[in-house]
């Protein structure tokens, strides 16, 4: 089932009753690590916590999930998904960048 709302293309109103409206597909396909170009920083945050921001993710947000899951399982500490972003609490760049290259993605190291 498609959901209504902010998803339809074009038209806001029909009175014909056999109007089918035509929605936006906001999921992008996943592509593969080999053609990933993901940007892997550290921020400072509250209490001067380090934490390791991982932006650039092209795919739908499972797959976005699903590597944010594997990267906190593997480094061993906590984490969240949210916007398009996955964050790593701690200071464990270094780690995170090895198992990407591990999986085959391609990095880069942004700032400090």
């Amino acid at each position: 089932m498609v959901k209504k709302g902010k998803n339809r293309k074009g038209i806001m109103y029909s009175t014909n009753p056999d109007f089918e409206y035509e929605y936006e597909n906001t999921e992008m396909e996943t592509l593969p690590p080999s053609e990933q170009n993901l940007n892997i920083c550290i921020d400072k945050h509250r209490a001067g916590k380090i934490a390791v921001i991982i932006k650039g993710f092209v795919g739908t947000t499972e797959d976005l999930k699903a590597l944010g899951k594997m990267l906190k399982t593997k480094c061993g500490v906590g984490g969240s998904v949210k916007n398009g972003e996955i964050l790593i609490q701690g200071n464990v760049r270094d780690k995170v960048m090895e198992i990407l290259e591990e999986e085959g993605f391609n990095y880069k190291r942004v700032g400090g």
